[in-house]
């Protein structure tokens, strides 16, 4: 697959300066590292020095960008060369996805299956249950189960060992990553008279909707009753627990190893970090910025706050409690000598 430089300036809506803008791009690479034929970019000040030495056929470089002296190859100039080369990158990967079609055996799939054949691809040993609907262009790779009565929108790739379970509805454009479980059975059990626990049936469901990403080993379950729903744009990294009800708010992103229990209503635009664990059944408002490891015991009501610690509190606060905690050593040796003073008297 090619395409040259100008026409990649078009597409990022950007202009070519210097090189040649008739060569031909086959691939990307690092910018120190690359050979012609490939297009890299310059965003971060400390790789510099790479331009002026660089094999590649071409750089994505921001508009303020002032070379020291002569670049070997063309410059691509954007506003931004980060978000211009994850736009190429996205452009990119869509392409190598949609020329992967065909269905592959053995693979199963129930004659009751919607899906455009003449789009889609399906790896070997993937099973599609009765009443399936699959939008346009499904990327559906090796081992995925999909289960009764499940709805995948346009353009949606399932990685290798993807279970979505039964009812569960995905939008548009959304990228599950391998071994993704959505639609298990939420973790509900009724305490018994005798000690024992009996398991509360989980009948809801889980809808992903348009632009969500979940990361590899990710898991979301099902409701107990209605839906567990992550909103438009939100992204879910690699090892993370969503429990039954819990709704997560648009373009919200929470990082690796971190657990939302049950029936928690997380805001939009929320950054959480790793290793976060939130209690069940409380708000966290829009914009909150919430540090790795954090503990929320309680909700968060006030929106744009910033929050760390076990348990969680404004950050402000958890840096001056640390300041305090890092200097006990001390005051307890003032302490004591204090107490020897008195106890000589």
């Amino acid at each position: 697959m090619e395409i040259t430089v100008q026409q990649i300036a078009m597409l990022l809506q950007g202009e070519v300066v210097g090189g040649d803008a008739e060569a031909k791009i086959s691939t990307i690479a690092k910018i120190q590292e690359g050979e012609a034929g490939a297009i890299s970019f310059l965003a971060n000040m400390k790789y510099e020095e790479f331009i002026y030495s660089t094999k590649v056929s071409a750089v994505i470089v921001s508009k303020d960008f002032e070379p020291k002296k002569e670049v070997p190859c063309a410059m691509i100039v954007v506003e931004d060369a980060y978000a211009g080369f994850t736009d190429l990158l996205t452009e990119y990967q869509r392409m190598l996805s949609l020329a992967k079609v065909g269905i592959e055996q053995p693979a199963f799939i129930d004659e009751s299956v919607e899906m455009d054949k003449a789009t889609a691809y399906v790896g070997a040993f993937a099973y599609i249950s009765k009443g399936v609907k699959i939008g346009k262009n499904a990327k559906i790779h090796p081992q995925v189960f999909i289960g009764e009565g499940v709805e995948i929108g346009d353009n949606c790739v399932l990685y290798a060992g993807v279970k979505v379970c039964h009812g569960s509805k995905i939008g548009n454009n959304c990228t599950l990553q391998a071994g993704a479980v959505v639609g298990s059975d939420g973790f509900g059990f009724a305490p018994q008279k005798d000690g024992t626990y009996k398991t509360i049936p989980q009948i809801g469901n889980v809808i992903l909707e348009d632009n969500v990403d979940i990361g590899a080993n990710t898991v979301v379950d099902r409701a107990t009753m209605g839906s567990t729903v992550l909103k438009k744009g939100v992204k879910l990294d690699n090892l993370i627990q969503v429990a039954h009800n819990v709704v997560v708010g648009e373009n919200t992103v929470v990082a690796s190893q971190t657990g939302i229990s049950g029936s928690s209503e997380i805001g939009s635009n929320c950054m959480i970090g790793g290793q976060v664990g939130v209690s069940g059944h409380i708000k966290v408002a829009d914009r909150t910025m919430i540090a790795a490891q954090s503990g929320l015991a309680q909700g968060v009501k006030e929106a744009g706050t910033r929050i760390m610690g076990s348990p969680a509190i404004p950050s402000m606060e958890h840096l001056k409690s640390f300041a305090v905690y890092r200097k006990l050593p001390e005051l307890q040796r003032i302490v004591r000598d204090l107490e020897k003073k008195v106890l000589s008297l």
